[in-house]
């Protein structure tokens, strides 16, 4: 019988720097699905200002390809906006301020990123975003907003650049969930995955989804 990947497999590929991303995780405030690698060693030091009393999560879906120095600001970056100074008095030593209460802070949420993202190297998300399946994130690319699936973005912020896909395929992608199947489904899905005639794919969607 042939062997198939292991999604808890740390290093899929021998001799190289890449990692398969969940079962490198040890903090419970990170959730990472199957198969979703980055191009380095320690993945949990690329998601900074991440404090479990903020009660934020970062959550990546499936078969993401996370590049190196890609990094995850989360809550604990912010600083109270709603006073005359920005100044973190609480946290430094010896002054006198008690810690602001959390509602009082200017807390975005989850970071959330879906299937199937490709993220380019040196890309910063900012806290809160949502990230739709599929989408694709250029180098050095700041994520301050939502990205819709099947999408590529770019920039400083980034701003959308294109579609990758028609409404209907996109639409078809994201009921079909291929990332959701089991791992011999997927390997006899990858001629359809990797199949550049967008119709044929379109028409094979439809017939799998019937």
């Amino acid at each position: 019988m042939t062997k198939q990947p292991d999604p808890m497999t740390t290093h899929p590929v021998p001799g190289f720097p890449v990692t398969y991303v969940k079962p490198t995780i040890t903090r419970p405030n990170i959730e990472v699905g199957e198969f979703t690698y980055y191009s380095g060693e320690d993945f949990e030091s690329r998601v900074t200002h991440h404090y479990e009393f903020y009660g934020d999560k970062l959550v990546i879906g499936k078969f993401c390809q996370i590049a190196a120095g890609v990094e995850f600001i989360m809550n604990g970056v912010n600083h109270k906006m709603n006073a005359v100074s920005t100044f973190p008095f609480y946290i430094l030593g010896h002054w006198a301020q008690e810690q602001p209460p959390l509602s009082e802070m200017p807390l975005k949420g989850d970071t959330v990123v879906g299937n199937d993202v490709w993220i380019g190297q040196n890309a910063t998300f900012l806290p809160g975003v949502r990230v739709g399946d599929g989408a694709i994130i250029g180098a050095n690319a700041v994520v301050a907003s939502d990205v819709m699936p099947y999408t590529v973005v770019a920039g400083n912020p980034a701003k959308l650049v294109r579609k990758r896909f028609d409404d209907d395929l996109i639409v078809l992608l994201q009921t079909f969930k291929w990332w959701d199947k089991p791992v011999a489904e997927i390997q006899k899905l990858i001629p359809l995955l990797n199949d550049r005639n967008l119709d044929r794919v379109k028409r094979e969607i439809k017939e799998a989804l019937r």
